[in-house]
């Protein structure tokens, strides 16, 4: 049988469907990715968010030797502090770019604080955040906003 036989008598009667799924499937894996002016990023999926700070900020710090995490269950306010980070040049705290309660910590980073010069944006997140208020995160860059931000303070330095 042809491809061209076999596209219009097994694919195209079921079209509609696989689209329609695959559009639904998008939908549930869709995340809204939001960036600070301080270099941590939040990634929105439902109403928890999970945070990191961005490659740009591990990139500044150097190698990562120590990760200060919040614990579950702290009740965290926007701009606040919830850890901090540290490497072989400087120290940075991390602050909580929404309010609400931390669900999970990313546990490895105490073992493997180099996970976040490794996949800063991925395998080394920070945090876990239910938020209080989904409006919040429509105050933050997204990513064109944000690369705008990272070319204007190399610009400055």
């Amino acid at each position: 049988m042809s491809l061209r036989l076999l596209t219009s008598r097994v694919v195209r009667p079921f079209g509609p469907a696989i689209r329609q799924s695959a559009t639904i499937s998008a939908m549930r894996m869709y995340a809204t990715k939001k960036y600070t002016s301080d270099h941590e990023w939040i990634s929105v999926e439902g109403n928890i968010g999970t945070i990191g700070i961005t490659d740009y900020a591990q990139k500044a710090l150097g190698d990562v030797v120590f990760v200060e995490t919040p614990a579950v269950g702290d009740l965290v306010e926007k701009e606040a502090q919830i850890g901090a980070v540290e490497s072989v040049k400087a120290a940075s705290d991390i602050y909580s770019p929404v309010n609400g309660e931390v669900v999970d910590v990313n546990e490895k980073l105490g073992s493997e604080p180099s996970l976040i010069n490794e996949s800063p944006e991925e395998d080394g997140w920070f945090a876990k955040i239910k938020l209080d208020n989904l409006e919040q995160i429509e105050g933050l860059m997204d990513a064109k906003a944000y690369a705008a931000h990272c070319d204007a303070s190399d610009e400055e330095h």
